[in-house]
């Protein structure tokens, strides 16, 4: 398990002031502000960040130290992080995507389908995307309690029983 969580993306600038379109990742979106200071993945920038007005996809937010638009634009792209120890405990069966990239994933008869290459919700529930074994193909299985019945994070695996056909 990795101690850094990403909780937002910045967008790019919003406005002409400094403020940036920020994206939470967060399941309460207005928490991310809570979290911090936040930090990029490299810890070699950190942020206090206000939240301003929703916007489409995210927030106007100000972050401290940012006060031109070139600074803000010239942050697009970056992810922000948070400890793990700042972010709310999750119920047993909520899991935070860092935690499943990378994990293997087996079918129950032992058989490894693949790696947790990432975690995508297009709004009609989770996938998670897995690099197969020997080669650059992916799959995109659903994140459900019947296609994978069992995820283990301490013993760092995964037990998946696919839809017919997924893995042909």
């Amino acid at each position: 398990m990795t101690d850094l969580i990403c909780v937002g993306a910045i967008a790019g600038a919003f406005g002409v002031t400094g403020e940036v379109r920020l994206k939470s990742f967060t399941a309460d979106p207005r928490a991310i502000a809570g979290y911090g200071p936040l930090t990029t993945e490299d810890g070699a920038r950190t942020f206090t960040v206000t939240l301003g007005m929703e916007i489409k996809a995210g927030f106007a937010a100000r972050l401290e130290g940012i006060e031109t638009k070139e600074q803000a634009d010239a942050l697009r792209g970056t992810r922000l992080f948070a400890p793990r120890d700042r972010l709310p405990a999750l119920p047993e069966d909520e899991f935070y995507h860092a935690d499943l990239i990378g994990l293997p994933v087996y079918d129950t008869g032992g058989v490894q389908l693949g790696v947790v290459h990432a975690v995508h919700d297009h709004g009609a529930g989770d996938l998670l995307e897995l690099h197969l074994p020997g080669g650059s193909k992916t799959a995109l299985l659903p994140f459900t309690q019947a296609a994978v019945p069992t995820v283990d994070i301490a013993a760092g695996r995964i037990v998946a029983d696919p839809p017919e056909g997924l893995f042909d």
